[in-house]
């Protein structure tokens, strides 16, 4: 490494919302391979806080620091089992943490959430199917939340329980609420579209915000509601709203924002044709607080709130004090 690799150096004006791994190559003067390392190692830090997206935007006037004692804050595979926060014999409620994704994707089979769920359940013991061949306890999947969100999720242990859950989110009876950061100054309300794989512009979106008129003429897409309340307007043209999900659209919460020129801090997606400057954050400023729903067995409503995690909340000071 270069005598420019080391310390602390300030992104410019030139690399302001340039992404994370180009920015530190320049800055650092290292390889590729080498920036990217460093990112996903837990090595580079923006603002104090690690970052180990490698395509995170960059701010301008961002302190971006090589740590080589740094480490990342959690493996993959070692998932911390406390965010299991109920079990019985039909249900697992757990806190999912930024990413890791809630099924497999490709190579990743072992490091996604319900596999490590399946593994808890195997070493707590109890009953198994008999005719069941695999180690593991069933899982079923009633919902997702993206690789980069974090918070409640609930699994299903059997298949009648797994139906019952089911048929709630499918009449949107499901409680849903999530904490975000979103830039700009965004005003309370509901944001109501139809969305598609793709609005045609390559990205998942709404019919009614396609850049090409033929798409926003069809009558296609899903249904998607989100009701947003202002909480907080922060300095750094950044604001704290909650967001209840009428309905469950993949990507809802983010696309809604993002198409009305609001994308979420930590955004690396959905930043459609966002002008405005770029707030850095480590990861996704998007967390599944509370999640209630009839519980499948007892018929009782059941509930469940879990406050943002310690890396949002160090964001969320660090724009109250104007940093």
């Amino acid at each position: 490494m270069s005598d420019r690799g080391t310390g602390s150096h300030t992104v410019g004006d030139e690399l302001a919302g340039v992404r994370l791994d180009h920015v530190v190559r320049a800055l650092f003067d290292a390889s590729w391979g080498r920036a990217r390392g460093w990112i996903e190692r837990g090595k580079i830090s923006v603002d104090g806080l690690v970052v180990t997206d490698p395509a995170a935007p960059a701010r301008r006037g961002a302190a971006i620091a090589f740590e080589p004692a740094a480490r990342r804050p959690a493996r993959k595979d070692d998932l911390d089992l406390a965010r299991v926060v109920h079990v019985d014999d039909l249900i697992v409620v757990v806190d999912k943490p930024s990413g890791i994704s809630t099924v497999p994707f490709g190579d990743e089979d072992d490091a996604a959430l319900c596999h490590h769920v399946q593994r808890f359940l195997s070493r707590r013991g109890g009953p198994r199917p008999a005719r069941r061949r695999s180690a593991l306890h069933p899982l079923l999947v009633v919902h997702r939340l993206d690789r980069g969100t974090s918070g409640l999720l609930v699994f299903a242990r059997t298949r009648r329980a797994f139906l019952r859950l089911a048929d709630q989110f499918r009449e949107h009876s499901v409680h849903r609420r999530y904490r975000a950061l979103a830039h700009g100054h965004v005003r309370s309300g509901t944001f109501r579209s139809h969305l598609l794989e793709d609005r045609g512009d390559g990205l998942r979106g709404s019919v009614e915000r396609s850049p090409l008129p033929r798409v926003r003429r069809q009558r296609a897409g899903k249904i998607a509601v989100t009701h947003v309340e202002l909480e907080e307007y922060l300095r750094g043209d950044v604001s704290i709203v909650t967001c209840r999900l009428e309905t469950g659209r993949t990507a809802q919460i983010r696309i809604h924002l993002s198409e009305a020129g609001h994308p979420l801090v930590g955004e690396t997606l959905y930043l459609r044709d966002y002008q405005g400057e770029v707030v850095s954050a480590p990861r996704l400023m998007l967390h599944a607080g509370e999640l209630g729903f009839v519980h499948p067995g007892s018929g009782e409503w059941t509930s469940f709130t879990r406050p943002v995690p310690d890396e949002m909340q160090a964001v969320i000071e660090r724009l109250r004090a104007g940093r």
